[in-house]
């Protein structure tokens, strides 16, 4: 039995990144537990077009029926499973994650549910996958990702390539989703791999 993922979406640039995530676990039947930051829902409204006064029925529009399930928790429910190691998954996803996020989980300040549910992942020795979406960097961003690194957590910055020639937007956005998906050891067929075609 597949235990599930969590996937926390925050308020930096990118959050097509975590929704495409999100259908593409829900589309292989798996079960996803969801935190949004506050800036994260302000985000969805302003890239995306999300109309988000009503979060949960924003949720049921944009992910209607899967085969996978989609459990929404408010970013203010400490009570909620992922907050307790007791409670199994694979791991957690933090997809795009914001500068405030990354000091938050660096620091194990557990200010909100996802930063605990994060904590709880590397307190538990489970997979957390952390993609930074920010430019420039400063000092402080590279030392917090550093001391991330070396509590367990894998930091996959927003980086897309090019070497596969993308046409598309979408394409761009499977491509980095796609290297989401590797470093969870989950099988896809999101971008071309380098070599893959060769003779």
């Amino acid at each position: 039995m597949n235990r599930p993922w969590v996937v926390g979406i925050t308020g930096a640039s990118g959050v097509v990144y975590g929704v495409r995530l999100c259908r593409f676990l829900l589309a292989q039947g798996l079960t996803v537990h969801l935190v949004v930051t506050e800036a994260g829902w302000r985000v969805l409204h302003d890239e995306l077009n999300w109309q988000v006064t009503g979060r949960k029925e924003a949720l049921a529009e944009h992910f209607p029926a899967e085969t996978g399930q989609l459990i929404y928790h408010p970013i203010q429910d400490i009570g909620a499973s992922i907050a307790s190691g007791s409670f199994r998954t694979e791991g957690m996803v933090i997809i795009p994650c914001s500068m405030g996020t990354l000091s938050g989980l660096a620091h194990g300040s557990s200010g909100n549910l996802l930063e605990r549910a994060a904590d709880v992942m590397l307190k538990e020795g489970r997979k957390l996958l952390v993609v930074p979406r920010e430019t420039p960097l400063h000092a402080v961003h590279l030392e917090n990702m550093l001391t991330l690194t070396r509590l367990g957590a894998r930091i996959i910055p927003a980086m897309p390539a090019f070497y596969q020639l993308p046409q598309t937007l979408d394409e761009m956005i499977d491509y980095m989703v796609g290297r989401v998906l590797d470093s969870m050891g989950l099988e896809h067929n999101l971008y071309a791999r380098w070599g893959e075609h060769d003779e």
